[in-house]
């Protein structure tokens, strides 16, 4: 199985648009983010989960010919915006299956209608195949089974999401202890740590570590990360043992 983190920053990416922050004029290519995503790969078998606005960037760095189905977290911009560019692997293969919270597919189907029309569904556009996620009902991709993992957004549900011994969350705040069950000692946990100041809907740097201990993962990549929590590298060493950033193009083999 093969994790390509295809983008790990936050809803503006780094550089942020116009920002004279250091971190966004650093040189070093482990401070330059793309919106967050990350394609799981075995087998023959690909799936991303999440298409945000750099979704074809992504596709094209790494040479992705074939999709076989997009896992969504949830509706935000920064997590669905590339959904539109999913036509050439329409083109090539049909209707792309999409997984997504009910409410989640309803928000898409209003902000992407004409992906979603049907019949009358214009002939340039995609189409895809919904997949509706619930809560402790795993469901096949390719081979396998995906297990939803619910967490919270501040107050908005979201979907993370464990395919063998790797976990993947984004976004999220809070999380029920019935659900972290779900998750204890994976080989891969990916998790996000948005900055050092507490946010009121994203883990910043300490409760990120402190959900760390509570899974117990043997490794963990921080992702969605701003700016403001510093320079990759420096804050690369102040990490635990088996506690690392995760950055954009990285591949982990498990």
């Amino acid at each position: 199985m093969k994790i390509t983190f295809l983008g790990t920053g936050t809803s503006q990416g780094i550089p942020v648009i116009g920002s004279s922050h250091p971190v966004c004029l650093s040189k070093n290519p482990k401070d330059k983010r793309l919106r967050v995503s990350v394609m799981i790969s075995w087998d023959k078998f690909n799936y991303v989960i999440d298409c945000g606005p750099d979704f074809r960037q992504q596709m094209l760095t790494h040479k992705v010919t074939k999709m076989d189905g997009i896992l969504f977290t949830h509706e935000h911009a920064d997590h669905t915006a590339g959904i539109d560019d999913i036509r050439p692997f329409f083109f090539r293969q049909g209707d792309i299956p999409i997984y997504a919270h009910q409410r989640v597919a309803n928000s898409l189907k209003t902000r992407f209608e004409y992906i979603f029309a049907g019949e009358n569904r214009y002939p340039g556009a995609p189409a895809v195949e919904v997949n509706i996620v619930e809560n402790n009902k795993p469901f096949k991709i390719g081979n396998t089974m995906a297990i939803p993992v619910e967490a919270h957004h501040n107050r908005l549900q979201v979907f993370g999401y464990r395919i063998f011994d790797f976990v993947y969350l984004t976004d999220v705040k809070t999380m029920a202890d019935e659900e972290i069950e779900k998750i204890k000692g994976v080989k891969v946990l990916v998790v996000n740590a948005l900055r050092e100041e507490p946010h009121h809907s994203h883990l910043n740097l300490e409760e990120a570590l402190a959900f760390v201990e509570r899974v117990k993962p043997e490794n963990t990549y921080f992702t969605h990360i701003s700016h403001m929590l510093g320079f990759h590298e420096e804050v690369e060493k102040k990490l635990p043992k088996n506690v690392h950033l995760a950055y954009d193009n990285l591949i982990l083999n498990l």
